[in-house]
């Protein structure tokens, strides 16, 4: 009786270890298929199918793991892609920004040139236009000239007139090369000076403990 028992169990034993062992043409499918031991095995030739709840389970567990840290690592990249994006800026198509820019830079420096001229010439004029400018940003060109032109319609358009003309000089005395050629120039210095302070240069003790 206990030889009997010793052959089953010995049996049991091989049957699941040999489950990582299967040729590739093995299958593993779910389903206790009347055995009590949870453990089928049929064999035809050298063809053999085992079907297990349990290794089921575990098959089933590893490929949701899987999918699980593909998830994680796609939508990390995606959030780092963006981030990188909104940073550096978009400038394969469009300059649209720098635009806006200039027309807001042009505003205030037509602003200023208007201030100035009413200081000369008209103080009341000048006092209206300064308490407008010090409660609205003339930064933000589109809306500065939206609420002057609600107040003072002439001054709104004395301010866009300058700004036409202050930019159409600068077009004429731009140089586009020169100011390529600044910017170039001002690199290089930067990354000089920045090459110069990580720099160690030895001190004179050290130079006299070689050479003695």
């Amino acid at each position: 009786m206990m030889s009997a028992l010793s052959v089953v169990g010995t049996s049991l034993v091989d049957s699941y270890l040999c489950v990582d062992a299967l040729p590739s043409t093995a299958t593993i499918t779910g389903g206790v298929n009347g055995n009590k031991h949870g453990l089928v095995r049929r064999g035809i030739g050298n063809n053999v199918e085992l079907s297990s709840s349990f290794v089921d389970g575990v098959r089933e567990w590893k490929l949701s793991v899987n999918r699980s840290f593909k998830k994680q690592r796609k939508e990390h990249h995606r959030r780092r892609v963006g981030i990188v994006n909104e940073l550096g800026g978009q400038y394969e198509e469009t300059f649209n920004d720098v635009k806006t820019q200039l027309l807001n830079y042009f505003t205030v420096k037509a602003v200023r040139t208007v201030l100035h001229q009413l200081y000369e010439m008209n103080p009341q004029k000048y006092r209206f236009f300064y308490n407008f400018v010090a409660t609205n940003e003339p930064s933000d060109a589109k809306r500065f000239l939206r609420s002057l032109a609600k107040e003072h319609q002439e001054l709104a358009e004395r301010v866009m007139v300058t700004r036409l003309h202050l930019y159409g000089k600068w077009v004429k005395k731009c140089n586009h090369a020169e100011i390529y050629e600044e910017i170039s120039n001002e690199n290089l210095q930067l990354m000089r000076e920045r090459l110069m302070e990580t720099v160690i240069w030895p001190s004179d003790d050290t130079n006299t403990e070689k050479i003695g």
